[in-house]
């Protein structure tokens, strides 16, 4: 779990800017020490927790919603970003968790409210840099958290499910050099991209085959050795070809 952030103050929303119906859900992924981690909100006063989502403005571009809202949870611009799927279960007409968190929050509301319609969610996931991540809550919630993937709390309507679908996507891009760009450092060693793949994917890799996989892909390129004081067991260093985008 990782550091809580102090949540902005509550501001008067003004719903008719928005597009109804219409929600943008965000499975944002880091990685540090060996553990795929996952931003989760909390929101105020409910024990009820969710992924970070927003709205798509009516004057806005879908892709430019999502940018938004991932600036506003990570402070980060230029975030590699992914629309995976579209969920527009039934069970997305659950009102029961948003009446809760109007109601417990005090704020005047009656059943038309626009948080108490059915959504279809466009999902995105993201990859970023966990290290420069200053998770911030938003006006509904507490906290704004990192959570390891392997220990998630219960997630309210079918987050679970957009978390899952997003981390199977994650797995068949995972020979994608845009994974580690975007979650390593710029310069790492073979045992690291491993680690990094053994994470995401739940399971060990043979070292041998991982190392002759990785060099004919055509993905890396070799530096030299990394800098331990130990010249006979230092790995060598690697960066990817391509450049972060």
């Amino acid at each position: 779990m990782g550091t809580m952030t102090d949540h902005r103050p509550a501001e008067p929303m003004n719903w008719e800017l928005y597009m109804p119906g219409i929600s943008i859900d965000c499975v944002i992924f880091g990685y540090h020490n060996k553990e795929l981690k996952i931003l989760i909100l909390e929101y105020k006063k409910s024990g009820i927790f969710a992924l970070p989502g927003g709205f798509l403005r009516k004057d806005e571009e879908l892709k430019d919603a999502a940018k938004r809202v991932l600036f506003e949870r990570t402070g980060l611009r230029d975030i590699y970003l992914n629309q995976f799927h579209t969920f527009g279960s039934l069970k997305r007409g659950d009102i029961g968790p948003m009446h809760t968190v109007l109601r417990k929050n005090n704020m005047p509301f009656d059943n038309r409210h626009f948080l108490l319609q059915r959504f279809i969610s466009v999902s995105y996931y993201a990859l970023v840099d966990f290290k420069q991540v200053d998770p911030v809550a938003d006006i509904l919630s507490d906290s704004c958290q990192w959570y390891d993937s392997h220990h998630l709390p219960p997630l309210m309507l079918d987050h679970h499910e957009i978390f899952e679908k997003a981390l199977e996507h994650l797995r068949n891009n995972i020979d994608r050099s845009v994974v580690g760009l975007n979650l390593l450092d710029d310069t790492f060693t073979m045992r690291e991209l491993q680690n990094l793949y053994e994470t995401i994917l739940g399971e060990k890799l043979n070292r041998t085959g991982f190392h002759r996989k990785m060099m004919l892909s055509g993905q890396l390129k070799r530096l030299g050795k990394k800098k331990t004081g130990k010249a006979h067991r230092s790995p060598f260093v690697y960066k990817f070809t391509e450049e972060k985008k």
